[in-house]
Order: structure tokens, then sequence, then C-alpha cells
């Protein structure tokens, strides 16, 4: 009688612990307001409207004809914005394929305040650091209002948010097959080459590939105030929680089936 109040008061904490966990981690990664939720296979709205460094009204279906890099940052940014690109530029020159024939670079500013001139004099920086001789039209560096801004982050599953200091936001790119279809997040501010050569690869074909990166963000959570990803030691401490609970339950099961 005894083993089985025990084994339903544990089966109780363990169900309330599953619901806690369950409910924290949809709100973390399915709707985070700050963070990725990861829409591998979906399509970014190719219809939407955005302005180029130029000034020039240009349509999103007209960039998006190979395999693509799309990064969201903001041009005033100071912290890990630059980092980013710098990455980004680092990382393009030392791959084989060519850019403007293999695949195109796209980054778009998530404030609408932002000018296509500043827009330009960050195109020409970051393309500089490339060391590459890029066409023209080889990476474009894109502002919007408000409403296009939240359409496309939106259909990205970027969330970020105005904080008093700029911004908060995740750090990643998003490789897109020629019809804008979403095949791959790369996290961080550093690549290899051979990831980003694999990842173009796989949108030339419209290969949606899940990353590994999914399970060290539910692992970490996104620190706005500072700007990076912390540990989340209670997710995991909940996690290693329920499988305590159910190696105990099972071990009190089979140890009172032994008893006379």
């Amino acid at each position: 009688m005894r083993l089985r109040i025990l084994t339903v008061i544990l089966a109780g904490l363990l169900c309330v612990i599953l619901l806690h966990t369950h409910a924290s981690a949809g709100q973390d990664v399915r709707s985070p307001e700050v963070g990725i939720d990861e829409h591998l296979g979906g399509t970014l709205p190719l219809d939407t409207f955005f302005t180029d460094e130029q000034g020039r009204k240009v349509l999103l279906r007209d960039l998006v004809t190979k395999p693509t890099i799309l990064t969201f940052v903001y041009y005033r940014c100071t912290h890990t914005c630059p980092t980013l690109l710098l990455g980004l530029s680092d990382v393009l020159s030392k791959i084989d394929l060519s850019p403007g024939k293999d695949y195109s670079v796209i980054s778009i500013s998530f404030d609408e305040t932002e000018t296509p001139d500043l827009a330009g004099q960050k195109k020409k920086d970051y393309i500089k650091a490339t060391g590459k001789a890029f066409p023209e039209g080889a990476w474009r560096f894109l502002t919007a209002d408000r409403e296009t801004i939240e359409r496309i982050t939106g259909a990205a599953g970027f969330g970020f948010k105005r904080v008093s200091t700029g911004f908060a936001h995740p750090v990643a790119l998003i490789v897109l097959s020629p019809r804008g279809k979403i095949t791959r997040y790369l996290y961080g501010v550093r690549f290899l080459p051979m990831d980003l050569t694999l990842a173009l690869t796989e949108a030339s074909k419209g290969l949606a590939v899940p990353t590994v990166n999914r399970v060290l963000l539910y692992c970490f959570s996104y620190d706005p105030e500072g700007k990076r990803y912390v540990f989340n030691i209670l997710k995991i401490t909940g996690i290693a929680t329920i499988l305590f609970a159910a190696l105990f339950i099972g071990w009190l099961t089979r140890w009172g089936k032994k008893q006379p």
C-alpha cells in the first residue's frame, strides 16, 4: 500500500514537472520575444518591396534568384551586428563559390529609421572586408518600413525588440533556396567555410536541414541585456529531475514486485 501511494505521489510530481517544462519550452521556443523560432521549409514573402542602398525600390523576388545568405542586422549597431557581418565577410573570403554566380547575400535592417545612405556605406565597408570583387547585385543592403520589417522577420522566425541601448536580437545567418525557402540557420558570428559551402549547396537543391544548434538553443536562453546566450540551469535541472523521477519510479515498481 505504501509503495502504491509513493508511486502515485511521484507520478503526480513527474506530471507537474512535465507540464511546467512543456509550457516553458513552448514560450521560449515557439514564440520567443527575442530569439529564433526556426521556420525550416517555410518560404519568405517574396512579394515584399524594400529600398536598396541606392534608394531604389526593389522586389525581394528579384533578389532571391540563387542560394542566398540572409542577415537581419541594424546598421548603427556597435556590438554584435558588426561582428556578425565581419564574420560573414571573413568566411566569404575563404569559400570557393563565386558571389553573384553561385550565391548572393542580402542584409536587411530591422530599424525602420535607417537610411539607404547608411546602408550604402556599410555595403562598401563589408564588401571591402571580403577582399573579393563582388558584382554590384551580389550583396544587397536593404531598408524598409516597420510593417515590412515585421512581415519579413516574422516569416523567418526572427524575434527582436527595441531596448534603451538599441535592439536586443539574436545572431545568425539564414540560408535560402532560389525560391525563397528557408533551408538552414547558422548561429554565431564566426563560420567555417565548409559549413557555409554545404549550406549553400543544400539550398541550391531546396533541402531544408535541421541544425544541431536547436538542441543548444534549448539549453541556452538569450540575455537581451548582456546580448549573449546564457546556460539555462533551470530548464536543464527540470529535465534532470524528470529523468531521475522516472528512474526512481521504475526502480520502486521493480523492487515492489520482488517483495513477498
